[in-house]
This record gives structure tokens, sequence and C-alpha cells, in this order.
């Protein structure tokens, strides 16, 4: 692993590093979503290089496990770039669950500070002084209101029609 790193160029190297426990600690989260992207980026590169070279490698070699064998370098470096990516991953996590809580206190503080108490109401019998409004009905006067109601009188009085129609008879 130490003989990989070394082949590594500098700003491959500096990235890696820059994964380390001790070096995210005091990442914000738009910071290591940054650092997240970077790695993932890098990563991404040498996954499509082991792909591309190991596709190439195999018409020449006449057989995929034969061609694998060439590619190691780059199947090293996605190696270490996924590791990174994970410990990228795994701190990021850690941090939107940080600022989550976060959040949430801070909407439930507000929501609390909003919402009166009742003991700052004052002191009461309980009783309800005023009779309150009076409720209407606002969809009584609606069209569709009118309509719905006279159809429903029509056909209670069609239905009472055949009533007394059979007993008549």
């Amino acid at each position: 692993m130490s003989k990989l790193l070394n082949s590594l160029s500098e700003d491959e190297y500096v990235l890696i590093r820059g994964t380390k426990k001790s070096q995210m600690a005091d990442l914000d989260e738009e910071a290591l979503i940054r650092l997240h992207t970077r790695v993932r980026r890098a990563r991404n590169k040498f996954v499509k290089l082991y792909r591309r070279a190991g596709a190439a490698k195999v018409e020449a070699k006449g057989a995929r496990g034969a061609g694998k064998s060439a590619n190691t370098h780059n199947a090293g470096k996605a190696e270490v770039f996924e590791s990174a990516l994970s410990r990228v991953s795994r701190q990021l996590a850690t941090a939107s669950k940080r600022n989550a809580r976060k959040l949430k206190a801070e909407r439930l503080a507000r929501a609390r500070k909003d919402a009166p108490s009742f003991s700052e109401i004052g002191t009461g019998d309980g009783k309800v002084r005023s009779a309150g409004k009076a409720r209407t009905d606002a969809t009584r006067e609606s069209s569709g209101r009118k309509k719905f109601e006279a159809s429903s009188i029509a056909a209670g009085a069609r239905r009472q029609a055949e009533k007394d129609e059979r007993h008549r008879q």
C-alpha cells in the first residue's frame, strides 16, 4: 500500500492526505461535500482508466484474465481512492446528522417561542363568557348546492309517488 501511495502524483497524494480523520475533523458540511466530490471524481477517473486499459489488453492478450495482471496500477489507485471516498462519506454523514439535529432543535425552539403558554394567558375559572360567533353554512347559496338539493328533493318526491301508487292498487 505504501508503494502505491508513493506512486501517486503530488495532487493525488494531497487529496488522499486530506481524507484522514484528523484533517477532516474541523471541516463543515459544505467543505466535506466539496472534498467528497473531488475524491469521487478521482476514483471514477482511475476506475475508468482501469476498465479501458483492461478492455484494450483483452484483444492483445486474448483473454480478460491475462489482461488484468498488466493493469494492476490503475486498479490499485482506484482502490486507494475508493477507501478515501468511504472515509469522506462517513464523515459527511456524521456532519449531516449533526446539522439536521441542530436545525431541528432551532425549529422546535422557534415553535415553542411562537406558541402561547397557558400559564401566560392568565387565571380564570374556565368558563366561556361569550356565546361565540354563529356559524353559517356558506355553501348554501352556491348554485351547485341548490341544484343538488333540488335533485335530492325531486328524487324523494318520485320515490314517494311510487309508494303512494303501490298502496292505491
